[in-house]
């Protein structure tokens, strides 16, 4: 097994294009609430802070490059966060819409989906019998039809429309197919170590939450790719902490945030971003674990620093 490192890397997803407003009052939407809440978590100890969009009006998702200038400066400006922006945006957009941002922005870190699956949040719909936003409700139940596409071709685009930027990516792998498509991308030259792996659990149409998966994902990903890549894990909802504590113990990095859970607790709705992050900043510790700096986390994963990209 790939050699255990001494520092766990914390990532924050602050808002995805999952969840929607009515589901918890705390999931920010506004630039305005997204810069906070980054900021925040920023503050409590995320050293990565993964980014998308919403339309500030309804909180509906967005890859609109210009809603993303409005929160991108203002958290650079407060933090030394590595910014990792979304190339997934939401199944329902065009690769084109998906890339726009990181294509204008260059960030240090970009996510990079690795396989098309089916994506489904509809049975969130059946909790709520009103709603804040007319387009919540219909954009839940018509998940049961979402096919999220990342084939080979868009793949392979989107590695090639970033090349020259110096962004990194965080592969996000939600079944144990995707680590095999990575690694095609791997023998085809179009990914170079040190990789970062984004094992996601527990979302419908991927990958179970269940602790044998974790390590078959863990001992998979050490066949392909040896001591090339650096490891992370994130979970869907109730299980977000759990598998989070497994994958730190297997000497993973961890990925908290409101993106992938609206829960701190059994039953209680988090208050904010930076309340997972204390969470999981606590649980480390008492399994005898640091947590990474920034610049820790961009020496380990080859990031070309926050100077150089375009915001």
């Amino acid at each position: 097994m790939k050699q255990i490192q001494r520092k766990v890397i914390v990532s924050c997803a602050i808002t995805g294009a999952i969840h929607t407003p009515t589901l918890s009052k705390a999931l920010p939407y506004t630039p305005e609430d997204i810069a906070r809440q980054a900021i925040d978590a920023a503050d409590a100890g995320a050293a990565i802070l993964h980014l998308h969009a919403r339309n500030p009006h309804d909180g509906s998702p967005t890859g609109d490059p210009d809603v993303f200038a409005q929160f991108l400066p203002a958290i650079k400006e407060r933090t030394s966060a590595v910014i990792n922006l979304t190339t997934g945006g939401s199944p329902e957009m065009t690769v084109e819409a998906r890339l726009a941002a990181a294509l204008r922005f260059q960030p240090e870190m970009c996510s990079l989906n690795m396989g098309s699956m089916n994506f489904a949040m509809h049975p969130m719909a059946e909790k709520v019998s009103t709603w804040r936003f007319p387009w919540e409700k219909d954009y839940l139940l018509a998940s049961e039809a979402f096919i999220f596409r990342n084939t080979f071709r868009d793949i392979a685009r989107i590695y090639q429309m970033m090349a020259d930027f110096g962004t990194r990516f965080e592969h996000e792998c939600y079944d144990i197919g995707h680590l095999y498509n990575l690694a095609y991308f791997l023998d085809r030259g179009l990914v170079k170590a040190p990789i970062f792996i984004q094992s996601v659990f527990g979302i419908l149409g991927g990958i179970g939450a269940d602790p044998d998966n974790v390590l078959f994902m863990r001992r998979t990903a050490d066949r392909l790719f040896g001591d090339d890549y650096i490891w992370s894990v994130l979970a869907g909802g109730r299980h977000q902490m759990p598998v989070a504590s497994q994958a730190a113990l297997m000497g993973g990095n961890v990925r908290v945030g409101l993106e992938d859970s609206l829960y701190i607790a059994k039953g209680k709705l988090a208050e904010s971003n930076a309340q997972q992050v204390s969470k999981i900043r606590r649980v480390l510790s008492e399994l005898s674990l640091e947590v990474a700096t920034p610049d820790e986390a961009r020496d380990l994963l080859a990031l070309k620093g926050a100077d150089n990209v375009k915001f």
